[in-house]
């Protein structure tokens, strides 16, 4: 079966996020495909490498980087909420003038159709935190 995660929840705002990463990790784990994980609303910062976690909690950014690296896992953000929320690449730095970036490797910006391909190429598409 293939799947498609959406992960609403900031890292710093409950447990979405991680109980997220064990959903893909078991679905992996059990011979399933994870075809993508977008992350809308304020899941984008999850992708901000800026946010730090205390020694003895997981780090949450780097859990996604690992299983992105792994497996493949194609890790989108949302382009307009991370950008509402100062998540920014290169490209969106430059474009808004700002001299920073902060956007974690193995996070890609991409729009909502990315998120609507994802949900027409899966069986199933599993939400974690907020309300949509």
């Amino acid at each position: 079966m293939i799947f498609t995660v959406v992960v609403h929840a900031s890292p710093c705002q409950n447990a979405a996020p991680e109980s997220a990463l064990r959903f893909c990790k078991a679905l992996l784990s059990a011979g399933h495909t994870l075809h993508r994980v977008f992350f809308y609303r304020d899941g984008v910062f999850n992708g901000n490498q800026l946010i730090s976690s205390p020694p003895d909690e997981l780090n949450t950014m780097r859990a996604w980087q690992a299983l992105a690296e792994e497996h493949s896992i194609d890790l989108v953000i949302c382009i307009a909420a991370a950008i509402r929320r100062g998540v920014l690449d290169s490209t969106e730095a430059k474009r808004y003038e700002q001299n920073q970036t902060n956007l974690a490797e193995k996070f890609n910006l991409s729009g909502l159709g990315q998120l609507v391909e994802a949900c027409i190429l899966s069986d199933r598409v599993i939400t974690f935190g907020g309300q949509g």
